[in-house]
């Protein structure tokens, strides 16, 4: 994988966070839906680069990407990867995580950094429609740190033949108390307000399932209060503290088998130092930290003519994969 290095007039990091959303403010291409039901009577919301019906698309390996916190189809960096794959050959889908596609879940759960399980329904769902075609898949911020836990968890069977982590929360407690701190509460304000949004859509099943009133909701203020109040006990876990340990994903880096690229910068306005492994990784993860970055930004080139690095870097690093499978079925 090429160097990364800030574009020329963006070297700082919240410029370099928050410029895709300046000049990406349309997706790059309309999506194809489809909606996977899951076991327990809810849906999760597929968006594909096109129709994965036809003849073209069961010739074509498969990129998978999984969003960040409240992220969508319309987040810069989606449909942005998605284009950039699809422009290399490949056929692109991501799972919207429960209630992110526009629509709310019908059940009082959501999602969290830990939540490996729609993830493992929808790889199987792609594994019967594809058996045969490569699927590499990209989890950018929490969708790279639930990632993580599951490539862990499931090791010995992942139903992807590679993956990339980008800007992965891989500390949660950690980054929690960041995004408190200086200009990173810009952020945490716009992801609190998402979140407490949602939680008010769906009071009538939190209530009945956690006791909350309206003003429960209202009244949080951080991120860590929405997780101890909501995230936690909605998804078994006891407490904000409870859910950071166990759902981690640095903890269970060593545990992953699949060949798996790391990607962090260190001026990450959501992390801190604490999502840095320091210690031996195993050979099949090659762990990129770069100076610059900023969260999910990566723009290169030059303030007047930004490139986004990640759209060119990531297809030209998997290009050995799609070439390999085209030969095989040529």
């Amino acid at each position: 994988m090429t160097q990364f290095v800030a574009a020329t007039g963006l070297n700082n990091p919240h410029l370099q966070t928050l410029t895709p959303r300046l000049i990406r403010k349309k997706a790059l291409f309309t999506p194809v839906w489809q909606t996977l039901n899951t076991h327990d009577g809810d849906f999760l919301d597929l968006a594909w680069s096109e129709d994965w019906q036809t003849e073209q698309a069961n010739d074509k390996p498969i990129f998978v990407l999984f969003h960040g916190l409240e992220g969508s189809f319309y987040s810069p960096y989606a449909n942005g990867l998605m284009n950039a794959f699809a422009q290399s050959g490949w056929l692109s889908v991501m799972m919207h995580f429960r209630g992110c596609s526009g629509k709310p879940n019908k059940l009082a759960r959501a999602y969290h950094s830990g939540e490996i399980e729609d993830a493992r329904l929808f790889l199987s769902h792609l594994d019967t429609l594809f058996p045969n075609q490569p699927k590499v898949a990209v989890g950018i911020s929490l969708g790279g740190n639930m990632l993580a836990n599951y490539l862990a968890t499931y090791a010995d069977d992942p139903l992807l033949t590679a993956a990339t982590l980008v800007s992965a929360p891989l500390d949660l407690a950690a980054c929690s108390e960041r995004i408190e701190k200086g200009f990173s509460k810009l952020y945490k304000s716009y992801l609190l307000r998402s979140l407490k949004n949602s939680a008010l859509h769906k009071h009538h099943l939190l209530e009945g399932k956690l006791g909350l009133s309206l003003n429960h909701i209202k009244q949080v203020r951080r991120l860590y209060e929405f997780d101890d109040l909501i995230t936690a006990p909605l998804h078994g876990f006891r407490d904000a503290e409870d859910y950071y340990q166990r759902c981690s994903g640095i903890h269970r880096l060593n545990e992953i088998r699949l060949p798996t690229q790391i990607i962090h910068a260190k001026d990450d306005p959501f992390m801190t130092d604490a999502v840095i492994p320091k210690f031996i990784l195993p050979d099949n993860i090659d762990y990129r930290l770069f100076d610059q970055g900023g969260h999910v930004g990566f723009l290169s080139g030059h303030a007047l003519k930004p490139r986004f690095w990640l759209e060119e870097a990531l297809p030209a690093y998997y290009e050995s994969i799609a070439k390999y499978y085209l030969q095989t079925v040529s």
